[in-house]
C-alpha cells in the first residue's frame, strides 16, 4: 500500500444489522469463554480471544472481511487464512502503539461492532503522516500490518467494541 492509500475502508450494511445483538452477546460473555487474553497494558487486556463457536453471528462478519481482504490483496479467499480477537474499550482505556507484522501477516483489519459518537479514535502512523480515523459501527478498516497504530483514550461511557483481524497466506510462501 502506498502512503497515499494507507487505509481501505468498507461499510457493510449487512454486517451492521448484526451489530446490536453481537455487542450485547460480547458484553455478556462469561470469563471462561475466552481461551486467551494478551497485551495487558494499563490494567486491561487489549486482545480477547473467543473460543470457536461461541459467537456464531460473528462468522458472517469474518467472511465479509475475508472477501474484502482477498480483493485488496488480489488473491483468492482460499489462498488466505486469518486470526481474530475482540477489543473492548471502556471509558479511560487506550490501546498502545503497536504493529501486527510479527509472523506472516499480509493485511490487518478492524471491524467496528459498537462505537458511538465520541468513541476513541484509531491513529495510524505512516512514514510521513499520521492518519486519524473515527470508528463507525458496521465499518471495516484495512491497513498494512507493518504500520504502527494505536487507539487514543476512550472518553465516553458506552463501550467501544471492535474485532481485530490479521490475514496471512493459507500456505506458507517460499
Amino acid at each position: 500500500m502506498t502512503e497515499k492509500n494507507l487505509i481501505h475502508i468498507f461499510d457493510c450494511a449487512e454486517c451492521q444489522s448484526l451489530n446490536a445483538g453481537l455487542a450485547e452477546a460480547i458484553l455478556k460473555l462469561p470469563e471462561e469463554t475466552f481461551n486467551r487474553r494478551t497485551h495487558l497494558f494499563h490494567g486491561r487486556y487489549e486482545n480477547l480471544y473467543v473460543k470457536s463457536g461461541k459467537l456464531p453471528v460473528m462468522e458472517r462478519i469474518l467472511n465479509e472481511g475475508l472477501s474484502k481482504a482477498a480483493k485488496i490483496l488480489s488473491r483468492s479467499k482460499d489462498d488466505l487464512k486469518f486470526g481474530f480477537w475482540l477489543n473492548i474499550m471502556n471509558k479511560g482505556d487506550v490501546t498502545t502503539l503497536h504493529r501486527h507484522d510479527d509472523n506472516d501477516e499480509l493485511l490487518s483489519a478492524v471491524y467496528y461492532v459498537q462505537s458511538d459518537e465520541g468513541s476513541a479514535i484509531f491513529r495510524l502512523h505512516g512514514q510521513t503522516e499520521i492518519r486519524e480515523v473515527e470508528p463507525v459501527a458496521g465499518r471495516f478498516m484495512f491497513f498494512d500490518p507493518a504500520l504502527p497504530h494505536e487507539v487514543i483514550e476512550h472518553l465516553i461511557d458506552t463501550p467501544r467494541i471492535s474485532i481485530g483481524i490479521n490475514f496471512g497466506p493459507a500456505i506458507e510462501e517460499q
